[in-house]
Order: C-alpha cells, then structure tokens, then sequence
C-alpha cells in the first residue's frame, strides 16, 4: 500500500514537473491542447496544464539566411541576365509560421524569384547595373508584405551579382567598343570645328589689319598727294619738277632691291638729276 501511494505521488510530481517549460532565448514553444492552438511560450519559466497541453513546435527566432539562388531575368530591353540573391529573415510570430506554412524556407525562394523577376523586368539592363540599392529595397519591401501572413520579418535583401551569358557579354564588349569609337569621332569633330573656328578668327583679324593698313597708306598717300598739290599751287613749275626727280630715284631705288636684279644700269644724267634735286628743293626752302 505504502509503495502504491508513493508510486501514485511521484507520477503527480513527474506530471507536475512536465507542466513546467523553460524555453531558451533563441526559441519560441507553439501550445496545443486536443490538438487545437492553444498559446505560444516566450524565453524564460513557463507553465502549462499537463496532459491537456503540449508544447507542438519549438520555433527558432534567430535571424537565419536562405542560400544564394541564382535567378534568370528577361529585363525592359530584352537581355537576359542571371540575378545572384540572398535573403534574411527571422520568425516574429511563431504560431503563424506553424500554422500557416509547411516549409518556410521554400515559400520565401519562390516568392523572391517572383518579385526579383518582376522588378528586374521593369528596367533595363543599365540601370540593374547601377541601382543595385533600389533593387534591393524593392525585394524587402515586397517580400515584407508577401511574407507577414506566415509570421516573418525579412531583414535584408542582397543582389549578390548580375552576371549574362557568353553571347550577350559578347554582344555587350561590342556595343561599347562602338560607343568609344562614337565619343572619339565626336571628340575628333569638335577639335576640328574649334581649329576651324580658330583659323576663320585669325583669317578675319588679318583681313581686319589688312584693310587697316590700306586705309592707313591711303591716307598717307591722299595728304601726300594734297600737300604736293598745294606745293604745286604754290611754288608752280620748281615744285613740279622737284615731285618728277624724286620718282625718278624712288623708282632706281626700288629697282635695285629687286631679287631678280642681277645688273642695274643707271642712266649717265642721274648725277644731273641728284644735282638739280639738291638745287629744287634749297629753291624751295628759300621760298
């Protein structure tokens, strides 16, 4: 008898204990009582009905990483590129993640092809290059709210690599071969516009000097003219012959400085006309 009853005592205390559940900081306890959803335990001593209640699921809370997949995507401007994403992500309602979803990890992969598909499909192939940040925050946010009814929070999204294949990458070098060949012809062109603006401008500028000094021996050569004009109204014939003599010598000299002058003949009355120069113009001083 007395060993019946302690039998029965330590069943109780064994039944008891088993009502007793400390659950670790890294996990959450689903409760289920006939079967039925009943709470879910925190981290820390928790206590339930034994036998009614069992703990159906320890759920882990750590934030855990799907593996690199590698995703194909058809972009706005038709090439087809290979997407390389990592997805994080934690439980934050556990009962949900239970009850809701048979395999999360899969759930969340096939969600995030859909959405990296969709979004790489609205952009070109530039621009997947370069916003890569934008890429990323467009999978969190839509993953974020694809994902809330299982019970999970997505915490990062990385575009790992965008890779295309070897004729595209192919087609890809040319394309910006002839994009550097196009600056370079542009290059080229604009040098040769400014060298050509360049020439015209110093082309006008000696033009400009040019008519300058025309206009300058002209002016020159019109008051000489007037002041031998009113030598000649003044002094009369003296005048006149002074103005002859002196072409004569402006013309011998520039005969003599000519490159092709191998032999200047100077006529046998030069002297006579140096002579009467001399006594033309003391003449007309005098006057």
């Amino acid at each position: 008898m007395d060993q019946l009853l302690l039998g029965i005592v330590g069943l109780l205390i064994l039944t008891a204990l088993s009502g007793i559940k400390i659950v670790p900081q890294s996990q959450e306890y689903v409760v289920e009582q006939f079967g039925k959803y009943v709470k879910t335990l925190k981290a820390g001593l928790n206590f339930i009905f034994p036998i009614l209640n069992r703990v159906a699921s320890k759920v882990s809370i750590l934030e855990r990483q799907l593996e690199p997949q590698q995703i194909s995507v058809i972009t706005k401007d038709n090439v087809e590129i290979q997407l390389t994403t990592a997805v994080f992500f934690r439980v934050v309602d556990a009962d949900k993640s239970v009850y809701r979803i048979t395999d999360i990890d899969q759930a969340v992969k096939t969600t995030v092809t859909s959405i990296v598909r969709s979004t790489g499909g609205q952009m070109e192939f530039d621009e997947v290059q370069a916003k890569r940040d934008f890429i990323n925050e467009k999978i969190k946010v839509s993953l974020t709210e694809a994902c809330s009814v299982w019970g999970i929070e997505i915490t990062r999204t990385e575009v790992l690599d965008v890779s295309v294949d070897t004729a595209t990458r192919a087609a890809m070098h040319q394309q910006l071969n002839a994009e550097r060949e196009r600056r370079a012809a542009v290059t080229k062109a604009e040098g040769d516009k400014q060298a050509q603006q360049l020439r015209a401008e110093a082309e006008l500028y000696t033009a400009r000097k040019q008519a300058e000094g025309r206009r300058v021996l002209a002016e020159a050569e019109a008051f000489a003219t007037t002041t031998v004009g009113k030598a000649i109204q003044e002094n009369g014939q003296p005048a006149i012959d002074f103005e002859i003599m002196k072409q004569q010598i402006v013309s011998m000299g520039e005969l003599a400085r000519s490159p092709n002058a191998k032999l200047v003949v100077i006529p046998s009355d030069i002297t006579k006309t140096l002579g009467s120069l001399a006594v033309l113009l003391e003449g007309l001083r005098a006057k």
